[in-house]
């Protein structure tokens, strides 16, 4: 895995980015979808609102997978952030909506652990969806 920039003013020189579990992404949307009217959608930040770094996530993968990933730190990329994350607060406010899975470690174990069984994906059968 290569990390780019480990010189930003972050406290360990990484950056920092909002991971979000895809099952609250997936909440946010259906939330969003179920209120908006002809006309009239919303446009939110969804996020946890909590910053992690680009280290903390590489750590929480390795205890996730039980792999020990080989890291190779290069020099940073022209143009990123040192953080970006996102304020929620809007989401909460009008479709009372928070992330619930939060804890990365736990998100990256349960992805480790579907990807482990279903290594080809969904498969090439169509899935069929429900009238």
């Amino acid at each position: 895995m290569q990390v780019k920039g480990t010189d930003y003013k972050t406290p360990d020189g990484t950056c920092v980015r909002d991971y979000i579990d895809v099952t609250d992404l997936v909440d946010a949307h259906v939330k969003a979808l179920n209120k908006a009217a002809p006309g009239k959608v919303g446009i939110y930040n969804v996020g946890t609102g909590k910053g992690r770094s680009v280290k903390e996530f590489v750590e929480a993968c390795k205890k996730a997978t039980g792999v020990n990933i080989k890291v190779e730190y290069l020099a940073r990329r022209p143009g990123d952030y040192a953080e970006v994350f996102s304020d929620p607060s809007k989401i909460d406010h009008e479709l009372n909506w928070t992330a619930k899975y939060t804890d990365l470690q736990e998100s990256l174990r349960v992805a480790w652990r579907w990807q482990k069984a279903h290594r080809n994906g969904y498969g090439t059968t169509p899935l069929a969806m429900a009238s």
